[in-house]
């Protein structure tokens, strides 16, 4: 894609055994960077199914900044009893410029998180402990 740095390289990752995850069992996306790519960007459409996480996380405040970057190294609490260990950044490739149903192609999709968060949109995380999650249940850094 024009304008990417390493754009003729072919990477290469472990992936978690016996998976086809990308690289982590993870993915968490916020409000925030969704609504931060968006002004960015107003002619694209970041939408949710386009990142495909496992949960997106309202921001508190009604921020637009990627907050999950400083999240990383932290625990995330959510509810009661899951505890997430905040494993990295979540660099996202080409996939997320394709049409998807009424999603329209667009390249600038990635541009603009390649331009303005190094490609990550989100962050990757692992299951220190789980349990059930529910929509409107606590979120916090410990």
């Amino acid at each position: 894609m024009e304008g990417l740095d390493h754009r003729d390289t072919v990477t290469d990752f472990g992936l978690p055994q016996g998976t086809f995850f990308d690289a982590a069992f993870v993915h968490v996306l916020t409000t925030a960077t969704l609504d931060r790519l968006r002004a960015l960007y107003p002619q694209g459409r970041f939408e949710v199914r386009r990142f495909r996480p496992n949960m997106v996380i309202a921001a508190a405040n009604g921020g637009m900044d990627f907050v999950e970057n400083a999240w990383i190294g932290r625990i995330l609490a959510i509810g009661d009893a899951v505890r997430l260990s905040i494993t990295g950044p979540c660099p996202r490739c080409v996939m997320t410029t394709l049409s998807q149903g009424d999603l329209p192609r667009d390249a600038g999709i990635l541009r603009t998180a390649a331009e303005h968060n190094h490609a990550n949109v989100g962050v990757y995380a692992s299951v220190l402990q789980g349990g059930a999650i529910r929509r409107g249940d606590s979120v916090s850094l410990e």
